[in-house]
């Protein structure tokens, strides 16, 4: 098969197109930079110039292909518009998709992320699973939340035109051995500035993760033979307490892990940007995912990645 992907640089693209190509798909990878396009010829990607805003181009480069993973996001605007504007963005990138691919039946797989669809994960009392759809986009569901569910819900949308569209549900923690800007490095960062691996309140909300390999080979599957208007669940570890993480940083770190009050919370230096999801339940299960593609994790979990020590190169970690 040969495969249009976008975002093939970035965290989850640089372990998508290694996947892709070591089970035989030819891969064209989207560079908006000759840096970009030397990465992709590493990968084993040929390298179609443009960038995200090229709406003629993403829709000639979908319709010369046999399928198309999108996982780029337009990272320009998050210092004007914040993430609001880069979710909001991807809508028109979907519909040109749409355009291209409309009564062919070929395979569009998006990211999207099991938390931002705003499918409530605890909040439900039980687990996220793939079959909660998106929620109503009204006026309690403001800003990322209204943003990221139109846009899934415009590709799930495209399997009623003859798009065989789904999503795949990226874990809130995505780790692997090149991880340099996600919420664990935060989170690290944060310790190491502090002096202390925080958690809020007692640290029993839980939250899922994944490793970048294992996301990569279901995004593989979905494009395979994922059936249309799906959302699947790229979740290895479905319920980590925070507590947990805290205290495997904090052992790597020769740190204390230590509780921070809730009512602390919104006080500046605790948690910083984060502070307003820290203290979200997010239990994700991915049983429907594995049981429909025959998707299986087969890499370290969260912890076991933590103490791996790849995330500490310069840590001074205590004897045993």
């Amino acid at each position: 098969m040969h495969v249009f992907v976008t975002g093939g640089t970035g965290h989850s693209g640089s372990y998508i197109i290694p996947e892709l190509v070591a089970a035989g798909h030819e891969v064209t990878g989207l560079a908006r930079s000759d840096t970009a396009a030397t990465v992709l010829s590493a990968l084993g990607a040929k390298v179609r110039r443009g960038d995200l805003q090229d709406f003629d181009g993403l829709k000639e480069a979908a319709a010369d292909a046999d399928g198309v993973i999108h996982v780029a996001h337009r990272q320009d605007l998050l210092p004007s518009g914040g993430i609001d504007a880069v979710a909001a963005a991807e809508l028109p990138i979907m519909l040109a998709y749409g355009e291209a691919l409309a009564g062919t039946g070929k395979p569009l797989v998006a990211a999207g992320s099991i938390g931002s669809p705003g499918n409530g994960g605890g909040n439900l009392g039980r687990p996220a699973t793939e079959d909660d759809p998106a929620l109503p986009v009204g006026d309690e569901h403001k800003g990322t939340l209204r943003a990221r569910n139109v846009v899934e819900t415009a590709v799930i949308g495209l399997a009623e035109r003859g798009v065989r569209s789904s999503v795949v549900r990226i874990a809130n923690i995505a780790h692997s051995t090149t991880d340099r800007a996600g919420f664990l490095p935060t989170l690290i960062a944060l310790a190491k500035e502090k002096g202390f691996a925080g958690y809020p309140g007692d640290g029993t909300n839980q939250w899922n993760a994944v490793h970048a390999r294992d996301a990569a080979s279901l995004f593989r599957l979905a494009l395979e033979k994922g059936p249309a208007g799906k959302y699947w669940h790229a979740v290895g570890d479905g319920a980590i307490p925070v507590r947990e993480i805290a205290e495997a940083i904090g052992s790597r770190l020769g740190l204390p892990a230590v509780s921070v009050p809730l009512d602390e919370l919104i006080l500046p230096g605790h948690f910083g940007f984060l502070a307003n999801v820290v203290t979200r339940n997010y239990p994700a299960s991915n049983l429907i995912t594995r049981r429909t593609l025959g998707w299986e994790p087969a890499q370290h979990g969260l912890l076991a990645d933590l103490d791996n020590g790849h995330y500490f190169p310069s840590a001074h970690v205590p004897a045993i």
